[in-house]
């Protein structure tokens, strides 16, 4: 008797792209400072690299395989030695840390979290409660919050803000993760504002735009679709989020680490299948879902633009100087 899988193969599919997809400026700057340093004409120490370098397993098994060191602290790191700051961005205290050390730093933060961390230490040096939207325990939000941690408290959600008590309700500011819900975060920020109607916040959004972008594309392809695959890893704040967006708006998706995780049930009873990409995970792993997906029958992709990014970021100043 033949099953549902069965019924599912050599049916001919539709597969909607969505664009935007894949790496961002911020991610690309981050992995392009550990690819020069590692191809540093006369190089004979190891490129060390505190935490992830961005939220991808592929990416850093790859440049693991080609020589970087990745650890969690840097009490792993040889004093003297290089270490790069993930895209993550970290806090004053980890700064110091390295200078006490004696590493030589180079900061692979994104310009849009630094940004973040810029308005969390102006806020707090006027005398605000900054309220940080976020999920704790994020490295982002760690590093965010560690540029004025007495100041700081961390929120996730409109019953947070809705319950939450500080010292002077005429003084309070916001500030946001850059990797969240677009549609999620609205509410918390109404919810604080009905909360505090004094509440300040940053002059432009803090949600980057690669994560705008990436949400608002997946909804527009989910809404077509049957099913929606994100290529991203499971620490990916990004790519959990495009999940979540295709899930809100009525169509089962799925995050997929990469072509191997994908599941036969899923596709089956599929006619059109959206496709994305975290803006951590790279094209390749999105080409491999492309083929893997071929497996079951002829398929024609469709790229659905809704709108074209030109951001890019210049390397860190000590990458150019050794280029």
């Amino acid at each position: 008797m033949a099953t549902t899988e069965d019924a599912g193969r050599n049916r001919p599919r539709t597969v909607l792209l969505a664009s935007p997809r894949s790496f961002c400026a911020g991610v690309e700057r981050a992995i392009d400072t550990v690819e020069r340093l590692l191809a540093a004409p006369g190089r004979s120490e190891p490129v060390y690299v505190r935490k992830q370098i961005v939220h991808n397993r592929y990416v850093v098994d790859d440049l693991a395989a080609r020589g970087a060191v990745f650890v969690e602290e840097l009490d792993e790191v040889p004093a003297g030695a290089t270490v790069v700051f993930s895209a993550h961005g970290v806090s004053p205290e980890v700064r110091e840390q390295a200078r006490d050390r004696g590493l030589t730093t180079v900061d692979a933060t994104c310009p849009l979290v630094t940004k973040v961390h810029s308005e969390a230490r102006r806020f707090a040096a006027r005398g605000d409660t900054v309220v940080l939207v976020g999920h704790a325990g994020h490295e982002e939000v760690e590093g965010t919050r560690g540029e004025a941690p007495e100041a700081t408290v961390v929120i996730d959600d409109p019953a947070e803000a809705a319950a939450l008590r500080v010292a002077d309700e005429s003084k309070v500011s916001f500030l946001t993760q850059t990797t969240l819900s677009v549609e999620e975060t609205e509410a918390t920020i109404a919810a604080l504002r009905q909360r505090f109607p004094l509440l300040r916040g940053p002059g432009s959004a803090d949600i980057c735009y690669a994560s705008t972008n990436r949400q608002y594309a997946v909804e527009q392809v989910a809404a077509r679709s049957d099913v929606v695959l994100v290529v991203g890893s499971t620490n990916s704040s990004n790519s959990q989020r495009m999940v979540e967006v295709a899930e809100r708006h009525g169509t089962p998706a799925h995050l997929v680490e990469d072509a191997s995780a994908i599941q036969p049930a899923w596709i089956a009873p599929a006619t059109i299948i959206g496709l994305s990409a975290g803006a951590s995970a790279p094209a390749v792993l999105v080409d491999a879902v492309i083929a893997a997906l071929r497996c079951w029958g002829p398929i024609t992709v469709e790229e659905c633009v809704t709108t074209v990014e030109d951001v890019s970021f210049a390397p860190p100043t000590p990458v150019r100087r050794r280029s």
